[in-house]
């Protein structure tokens, strides 16, 4: 993988994540089956899984652990699982050992080492907002789509559908990531860790209690972790604090990057997490 600005990575956000990945790997014995498919559905439930042919070829793009293509193999002919980090994929491979209708690439979105016009569909969740171009990134993926061919994306949202004391609330909380993300990687592991416990914990409890009672919990921040294990969130907590490159994009956003890089149909997720979306190649 090449470090020029042209293979649209940064090299020290693909290191980051290749340490958190070889921290929380994400396999059986620590990310619960429950979770895992909670958590694949809520990104999935818009994929449309009845347009891939049969025997259908397709993309992770930015894979980490392998986490959700752990899902997907099972149900389709072949699968690349592509990153930027090497630390990641040695993971990810880990974790897809078992499957035999994989192949792993180490590159970035910048260079993908497939033929253009050759998949069936692609998927890239959590990841594309930690590029330096996200725009790009996106067309790159567009070229390697058959016409006809889904993609899934999941993009952080600028909070577009929140009240005004939520977006001040984030604002303050960014603050933290940007100190943080600055730092070496064991103080970014601890504190990231104290977070989960003094933050996340707690928050997603009183989310949890709320709904016991009867009320909505909807409005509460990190109200998504309600049912979740301890293990998501403290993976999370690093995921969010520990980035020194995070970009943040409304709906609007997402829908004119996905309809410039060649995208119709294109169909939002009503659900956390946002945003979920989902486009089919032109």
């Amino acid at each position: 993988m090449s470090d020029r600005p042209s293979s649209n990575v940064d090299p020290a956000v693909a290191a980051g994540f290749g340490h958190e990945w070889s921290t929380f790997r994400q396999g059986e014995d620590a990310f619960s089956a429950d979770d895992r498919a909670a958590i694949f559905e809520s990104y999935f439930h818009i994929f449309p899984w009845d347009r891939l042919p049969a025997n259908s070829v397709g993309m992770d793009v930015g894979c980490g652990s392998g986490r959700w293509s752990v899902m997907v193999a099972p149900r389709v002919g072949h699968l690349h699982l592509l990153d930027a980090s090497a630390d990641a994929l040695n993971v990810a491979r880990a974790n897809l050992e078992t499957a035999n209708n994989v192949t792993f690439h180490h590159a970035s979105v910048g260079e993908l080492p497939l033929p253009d016009a050759s998949l069936d569909f692609a998927f890239s969740l959590g990841v594309l907002h930690h590029v330096p171009d996200t725009q790009a990134a996106i067309s790159e993926i567009s070229r390697k789509l058959k016409p006809g061919a889904p993609f899934l994306i999941y993009l952080y949202y600028a909070l577009d559908n929140r009240p005004a004391w939520y977006r001040a609330l984030w604002k303050f909380s960014n603050i933290f990531r940007v100190v943080i993300s600055s730092l070496p990687e064991k103080p970014r592991l601890w504190i990231s860790q104290i977070i989960a416990v003094c933050v996340y914990w707690p928050l997603a409890r009183l989310a949890a209690l709320v709904e016991r009672l009867g009320f909505s919990a909807a409005a509460l921040p990190l109200e998504s972790y309600k049912d979740r294990a301890f293990y998501v969130m403290r993976t999370d907590a690093y995921d969010r604090f520990c980035t020194r490159l995070e970009q943040r994009f409304t709906r609007g956003q997402i829908r004119d990057m996905l309809d410039a890089a060649g995208f119709q149909d294109i169909r939002f997720s009503d659900r956390v997490p946002y945003w979920c979306a989902v486009g089919i190649k032109r």
